[in-house]
């Protein structure tokens, strides 16, 4: 059952690049962008983060902060956020259990070729931990996410 509008996310959230643990009680009294990409180093993804990246100061000013999760490693997260300049955690899902909990991790299908992948899907949890806003795969503009979030 995926997460939705108005439900408490979870208390833990994972282990971010450096192997520490990520809690929702960590941004109490902040907002939250958590949002969940397919893969490190890949265009999308990569445009993704680098707008989130370029307006993390903007982000911070309106009381946002953010994470980013993926299946990838601790290693491949460390890699992308010194590749990009990236001032914010990765949290390195490698077994999907927060995808599934948002209900992000489902079935895709590429040149007819069906398999498991994450759906690149942006939630704002409030500052009291409940999720606020749900930005679709449909609606996630990746070159600029962060002007979406900040509503520009």
């Amino acid at each position: 059952m995926a997460l939705t509008i108005g439900d408490k996310a979870p208390e833990i959230l994972g282990k971010d690049q450096n192997g520490n643990e990520i809690k929702l009680s960590d941004f109490k009294g902040k907002k939250l962008v958590l949002y969940f990409y397919p893969k490190d180093n890949t265009s999308g993804c990569t445009a993704q983060a680098c707008s989130l990246r370029d307006g993390y100061q903007e982000l911070q000013s309106a009381g946002y902060e953010v994470i980013g999760v993926s299946k990838d490693s601790e290693k491949s997260h460390q890699g992308f956020i010194t590749k990009q300049a990236l001032p914010f955690n990765l949290i390195a899902d490698t077994d999907t259990t927060l995808q599934q909990a948002f209900g992000v991790w489902a079935e895709k299908s590429m040149y007819g070729r069906k398999y498991m992948g994450t759906l690149r899907t942006t939630f704002i949890i409030n500052e009291d931990g409940i999720i606020e806003k749900i930005i679709s795969p449909k609606e996630v503009k990746t070159k600029d996410h962060a002007n979406q979030i900040l509503k520009k």
